[in-house]
């Protein structure tokens, strides 16, 4: 949604009429009589405003504190104050704040108001395609971290854990894309380029010993019937199996996807690996499909599973780099 619209606070009834009269002409105008009515109004329709003006003397509250709220849920919009000349250390104060971009005195001059407004207007555009490329730009590079994720992982795998990997983690990807795998969140306020890669390569090492403690702690395969490693795993995820022994349903989509998607810098502990960790040590099919409180896991046809093509993984990235980045 586009914002086109500008939202004016007073509590002059007389001036919230004469303000829509004047800048009607050159964009909607919405309106609000109290500090708590203009907050209202940014937290049901904040996505449509471009602008937001507002008287600074007002019963109650001043506009400064509406102002202020703005900028903390809404940084996009464009704020402005509109005074008294009496009022002008408030405006002043309130720019150095940063809390506004510009001050108007009352009375208003026409031509000047407008000339303000159109300005404000176009800051408000310039700042949406900003904040467009820049949410592009996110998006891209949560993009390439969910895919060196998968990568790592893979080689976490064949690194740390006995046997064949891939048919295990190729289930483990199948299923991740099918509960719904996100891109990872990376705060870029807080971590540069060289700190996420090292966090990164720390937390494979952290996820590798997991994986391999895992193997220990499921012990031998051999001899073990699809109801008893379905009751393993069961037991590792602590979640409720089903009557008979032949699914289980677990709860949370983090636990079946956390490895992959959850947020930069966030150690991983032992029950975030134990989902990957299982379908590696049990390396046969399982199904999965949504059920009432979450995803039923239950045994697949037993024997090998099928043979995977040569660029599996690089398929399994595709794919679910796509599905993370869908709206």
């Amino acid at each position: 949604m586009t914002a086109v619209n500008i939202l004016y606070v007073d509590d002059e009834a007389m001036a919230l009429k004469y303000f829509e009269r004047l800048v009607g002409p050159i964009a909607p105008v919405l309106t609000a009589i109290s500090v708590e009515e203009g907050k209202e109004m940014l937290r049901t329709r904040g996505a449509e405003i471009a602008v937001l003006v507002s008287d600074q003397r007002m019963p109650g509250a001043h506009g400064n504190e509406l102002l202020s709220y703005a900028r903390e849920h809404h940084p996009s919009i464009v704020r402005m104050l509109t005074t008294a000349y009496s009022e002008m250390g408030e405006a002043i104060e309130a720019i150095n704040s940063g809390e506004i971009y510009r001050y108007i005195t009352k009375p208003w001059d026409l031509e000047s108001l407008r000339a303000d407004l159109k300005n404000a207007l176009e800051l408000a555009e310039l700042r949406n395609e900003r904040d467009s490329l820049v949410r592009e730009k996110m998006l891209v590079q949560q993009q390439q971290l969910l895919a060196s994720r998968i990568t790592q992982l893979a080689l976490v795998c064949a690194g740390f854990v006995a046997g064949d990997y891939a048919s295990g983690f190729s289930i483990f990807l199948d299923t991740a894309e099918g509960v719904g795998c996100a891109a990872p969140a990376v705060d870029w306020r807080r971590i540069d380029h060289a700190d996420l890669m090292q966090s990164e390569a720390e937390r494979g090492i952290a996820i590798g010993r997991l994986l391999a403690q895992w193997q220990l702690d499921f012990g031998a395969k051999a001899g073990k019937t699809p109801a008893q490693a379905l009751s393993i795993l069961a037991a590792a995820l602590s979640a409720p199996a089903q009557a008979g022994g032949d699914s289980l349903v677990v709860p949370e989509r983090a636990t079946l996807t956390g490895l992959l998607d959850s947020p930069a810098q966030q150690t991983p502990a032992a029950a975030d690996a134990a989902w990957l960790a299982w379908l590696l040590w049990w390396g046969e099919p399982v199904q999965m499909q949504q059920a009432p409180g979450g995803w039923a896991v239950s045994m697949g046809a037993s024997g090998a599973a099928p043979r995977l093509r040569d660029d599996w993984l690089a398929g399994a990235i595709e794919r679910i780099g796509l599905a993370a980045s869908a709206p």
